[in-house]
């Protein structure tokens, strides 16, 4: 696990809760996505994952089949890939998206099905759905060169130059990359190596009312 993931809140289980879930009563609703927080971490160039500052240059999706074969198709015909399409998944770190590929229920396999329904740019998501996977592909790790966002009735990513593509059809294929990714990470530190980690904002822990309020504050900075 990152470390900066490994610090974050726990649930009842032990397990670490995403800088984008909501809590509700003190319990999080890891099948629901905080606007508010989402908002914050597109505005504060936070990752969406661990909620600590991403570096700048760079930043990381897990992307389903379509887009994932989308991708694979450019590549191989030698064509520049944008993500021109909007999406409502932000962006993290390379290690917490790695993480994320291996052990969330919904991105780790194809067969992995949506627990609610819901709407996103007029394309409807149905409960029950399976994520799926086309030749073999169920899904990647895409890297960019940086992102920008809209604020409509949600907030709208944009992904730049394609960096890294790394394509899996189960999850845990990329486990030896995030191992990899992690060992490095402890090795710099026990080093010594100088290192500028900011801690995630206290506004993405567990109090609803601080994330709602420090969204409203970027909101009326926005319209302004």
């Amino acid at each position: 696990m990152p470390p900066a993931l490994a610090a974050r809140p726990r649930d009842a289980r032990g397990y670490p809760v995403l800088a984008i879930t909501p809590w509700n009563d003190g319990v999080p609703a890891f099948a629901l996505t905080s606007m508010a927080r989402i908002l914050i971490c597109a505005a504060e160039r936070l990752c969406s994952i661990c909620g600590t500052p991403l570096d700048p240059g760079s930043v990381y999706r897990v992307v389903a089949d379509l887009e994932a074969q989308a991708i694979a198709r450019a590549l191989r015909n030698g064509v520049g890939y944008g993500n021109a399409a909007p999406t409502t998944e932000p962006g993290g770190h390379r290690a917490c998206m790695l993480y994320a590929a291996v052990v969330c229920p919904y991105l780790a396999r194809p067969n992995a099905r949506r627990s609610l329904s819901g709407v996103v740019e007029g394309v409807e998501l149905r409960r029950g759905e399976a994520r799926g996977e086309i030749d073999g592909i169920g899904g990647a790790l895409a890297g960019y060169a940086d992102y920008h966002f809209d604020l409509n009735e949600q907030v709208l990513f944009r992904f730049g130059e394609l960096l890294e593509y790394r394509a899996h059809r189960l999850g845990a294929a990329q486990l030896p990359e995030l191992a990899a990714e992690v060992a490095a990470a402890l090795k710099a530190a026990t080093a010594g190596a100088e290192r500028d980690d900011v801690p995630c904002p206290g506004y993405l822990g567990v109090d609803e009312n601080a994330a709602e309020a420090r969204a409203s504050m970027i909101l009326s900075q926005l319209r302004s």
